[in-house]
């Protein structure tokens, strides 16, 4: 089961998990996963990426972030949007998001 979250509750959503993995696509179309503090300003996500990560997000700037809840149960966030590379900063820039049950037992 998912649960729409409005972009203007985002902030909101994400006081709630700390960090989140920022997952790309390489160039073999495989997952790419960074596991990074949230950083959420000015209505986008800011991470500092690796080298694979900003490749990657400047290749194929479509990704998301799965954000797992700290107590296990709990809905995870995921938020997808647009990756923009600036130096060694990434920014997201959510085109939506959901909170998502786990699917346990």
């Amino acid at each position: 089961m998912s649960i729409p979250v409005a972009l203007s509750d985002l902030a909101t959503a994400l006081a709630d998990y700390p960090w989140g993995y920022l997952v790309t696509v390489s160039p073999d179309h495989r997952a790419h996963s960074l596991a990074v503090p949230t950083d959420f300003r000015d209505g986008v996500l800011h991470a500092i990426g690796g080298r694979s990560t900003n490749a990657n997000g400047a290749a194929r700037p479509a990704v998301t972030m799965v954000f797992p809840h700290p107590e296990p149960g709990k809905y995870s966030l995921i938020v997808d949007g647009d990756l923009e590379v600036l130096d060694a900063e990434v920014v997201l820039h959510p085109t939506s998001a959901i909170l998502h049950r786990p699917a346990l037992g």
